[in-house]
């Protein structure tokens, strides 16, 4: 595909989702980076899709609202479980976390094992549908995103309430963008932009943040490419350029 006759409601919609993943997800990714529990949102993303998973194949019958409520009550417990994690075994935490995560991803295998969309489900969770996102998924996401962005600047992370507010937002932006895109958009603009303070460092890595999903879109529109690998990779090759053009200018 190329980019010629390419207008706004090809690219406008994914390039909207990837701003407001971005607006969460720098200063949650932040945090992350500073309590050094790298995998929770993997961890987080996979126990939300198993708790969806589980209760279709226990006959629920669940779609819309009722399977953003399993995914959110499920992520919930899965946040609450790791904050249990820092609390008791602090030294071990990032290891349980992983461990979580493997266990998750591969329950959510067993459950799909005699689905013949096992393959599709999977996929779908991994890398979303960036370029399929609908204006009510939007409005739905930024329904969610805004009140975690007002309790995340008003209240500030806290203990509990950064496991609960970001349960809650990973569980929603990886339906979006999917679970390598959600750990991508969390961890790489963060780490990118590591060492600015404040307000200048949400700053940066967001717009760095937005700069690689509208280009990611791009090529991945002229290459026909997979959007969510493609904004991935953008998004590493940026933090790469950007890390190094502030070495050059400190001199290191």
């Amino acid at each position: 595909m190329t980019l010629e006759g390419v207008g706004l409601d090809v690219i406008g919609l994914p390039l909207l989702a990837g701003v407001l993943v971005i607006a969460t997800h720098v200063p949650l990714g932040r945090e992350v980076l500073r309590r050094g529990i790298i995998f929770i949102d993997l961890a987080v993303a996979q126990i939300a899709g198993l708790g969806v998973i589980a209760a279709g194949m226990m006959g629920a019958g669940i779609a819309g609202w009722q399977a953003q409520l399993v995914a959110v009550a499920s992520a919930l417990l899965g946040a609450v479980l790791i904050r249990g994690y820092e609390r008791f075994w602090p030294d071990s935490q990032e290891a349980l976390i992983g461990i979580t995560f493997v266990l998750a991803a591969t329950g959510d295998l067993l459950l799909l094992a005699g689905s013949p969309h096992a393959a599709k489900h999977v996929t779908d969770l991994l890398t979303g549908q960036l370029l399929w996102i609908s204006a009510g998924q939007l409005e739905t996401v930024a329904l969610i995103y805004f009140p975690v962005l007002v309790l995340w600047y008003w209240l500030g992370p806290g203990r509990l309430r950064f496991y609960l507010l970001f349960a809650v937002t990973v569980t929603a932006s990886v339906q979006l963008v999917g679970v390598y895109l959600v750990f991508a958009s969390l961890i790489i603009p963060a780490l990118a932009v590591r060492g600015l303070p404040g307000l200048p460092g949400v700053v940066a890595g967001s717009l760095l943040g937005i700069l690689a999903y509208a280009a990611g879109l791009a090529i991945s529109l002229w290459f026909d490419w997979p959007a969510g690998p493609a904004v991935v990779w953008v998004l590493a090759v940026l933090a790469v350029l950007f890390a190094a053009g502030r070495a050059v200018r400190s001199g290191r």
